[in-house]
């Protein structure tokens, strides 16, 4: 269901767009019509009235929750089922936030990636987008949405576009709360700076050298990073929110002193902040997690050569949910590990910053 659907189903009862406004915020902010100063007797069309509940079941159903599953502090992986029985998976983070994902599946096709290795089996709605943050907030509240689970944002421009005004505009979300992920298109950056509600960005970056990254990210666009980077750098300027780099750290992949200086090289002096998260084990694919020391030490090396550095942890690595992990288990069985090409000198990049 698109959220311009609801919205012309609404108005086919009679709702003018203060009533319009009224139903959808209570959606998304999960209230009942009753609460507030305007009583939907003494407010709304009867016709809409009487139609209230019907849709109430409706929009509930977008959006499920089948299974939940707790990391370690305050964060919880979502298994979550959409209406034709498909399913995707949510994050819900410490400090009010929510990860939620895009498309059923991905064809970006990132060697490191659960979700990538079942392909795309088909976008997800914008309101099953939305759908995914009101059953978020039915668990806790949420104040930051981040575009960073299963699916590349950018090949499912329209409904995460259309998502992202909805929660900007009724959905009591600052816009720098709104973190569009993406591998790098051309089309996101335009649609992006042309956007009424304008997100933080967060590009994956994980290499700084072009032929890991085609390597790694086999069906992403052929983009230097350094062109990501300035792409980045003008959209930051525009918006006045910093990038968010995203680098999934792999032992022996990009964790060496070759990638480190590349990341100065690109990143310093930049509008930005490398977020540098440890693999998330996915069994059998053949990438290593670092230990947690050598990936501080690397964190505080960058840190200290002018790279805004934070370094994080995967939520669900401790419930072997890392994206894409648990509708796996929930859907099929485990496909065999698809070899990088022979060209690469090390298997490659972050399941975790998707």
């Amino acid at each position: 269901m698109q959220i311009e659907t609801i919205r012309q189903r609404l108005r086919e009862l009679g709702a003018l767009p203060l009533h319009e406004q009224r139903v959808l915020r209570d959606w998304l902010q999960v209230r009942p019509h009753d609460q507030g100063r305007r009583r939907p007797a003494d407010f709304l069309p009867k016709t809409l009235r009487n139609a209230l509940p019907g849709i109430d079941t409706e929009l509930l159903a977008l959006a499920r929750l089948i299974s939940s599953h707790a990391a370690e502090g305050d964060a919880a992986r979502l298994l979550v089922g959409l209406g034709d029985g498909q399913m995707v998976e949510n994050v819900l983070l410490p400090r009010g936030g929510v990860c939620v994902s895009s498309q059923v599946g991905c064809a970006v096709g990132c060697q490191f990636c659960m979700t990538g290795r079942s392909g795309l089996i088909r976008q997800v709605t914008s309101g099953e987008i939305v759908a995914q943050v009101v059953l978020a907030r039915s668990i806790r509240p949420v104040k930051k949405v981040v575009f960073m689970g299963m699916g590349e944002p950018a090949h499912n421009l329209d409904n995460v576009l259309e998502a992202i005004d909805l929660l900007g505009t009724e959905g009591d979300i600052g816009h720098k709360n709104l973190v569009f992920s993406t591998v790098g298109d051309a089309r996101a950056f335009e649609r992006l700076a042309m956007s009424r509600v304008k997100p933080a960005l967060a590009l994956s970056l994980h290499t700084t050298r072009p032929e890991l990254r085609a390597t790694l990210l086999p069906k992403a666009p052929r983009i230097d990073p350094a062109d990501l980077v300035a792409l980045g750098e003008d959209y930051a300027r525009q918006t006045h929110y910093p990038v968010q780099y995203q680098w999934t750290l792999m032992e022996g992949v990009n964790d060496g002193q070759d990638e480190l200086d590349g990341i100065v090289a690109l990143l310093k002096g930049k509008y930005a902040v490398l977020n540098m998260i440890p693999y998330n084990t996915v069994p059998g694919l053949p990438f290593v997690r670092p230990s947690w020391e050598r990936a501080k030490e690397i964190a505080r090396a960058l840190h200290q050569r002018g790279v805004l550095t934070k370094l994080r942890d995967s939520a669900g690595q401790d419930v072997d949910g890392g994206c894409g992990q648990l509708r796996a288990r929930a859907t099929a069985p485990f496909r065999k590990t698809i070899p990088l090409r022979e060209e690469s000198h090390s298997p490659a990049c972050g399941n975790a910053a998707r």
